[in-house]
């Protein structure tokens, strides 16, 4: 990764987000970029925590659960987060199939309905 710092406005086009999301993951302590006046610049770790972030919201996690986990990082190292991040995405995967399961009982249910609807059109 280069060192170069990205501006406020490059980190919002780089990761597709709104001002207000970057604003909000700051305020919440998710991102901490360097300050000069009213410039925020964002470094390597920044950008590395963005990803992270993404992807952690991509997964399903709350952002109380992705900051937490980002803490252990730094509290803790490496290996503990690694830990850490096992346990979350084993919690997850398990919403995530219950989720499936309730969206595929949802899909049988709206279909037999819609095919029942639509052979009383019929006859």
């Amino acid at each position: 990764m280069t060192d170069q710092r990205l501006s406020f406005k490059e980190m919002c086009t780089r990761f597709d987000v709104t001002p207000r999301t970057l604003r909000y993951y700051e305020y919440i302590e998710l991102l901490q970029p360097e300050r000069e006046g009213r410039s925020r610049w964002y470094g390597p770790k920044e950008v590395a925590r963005m990803t992270l972030i993404l992807r952690g919201r991509k997964f399903g996690f709350q952002l109380e659960d992705i900051r937490q986990w980002l803490l252990i990082y730094e509290n803790d190292g490496t290996e503990a987060q690694m830990r850490a991040w096992v346990t979350l995405a084993d919690q997850q995967l398990g919403e995530l199939d219950e989720q499936r399961k309730q969206l595929d009982a949802a899909i049988a249910e709206l279909q037999k309905l819609r095919d029942d609807t639509a052979k009383n059109l019929v006859g």
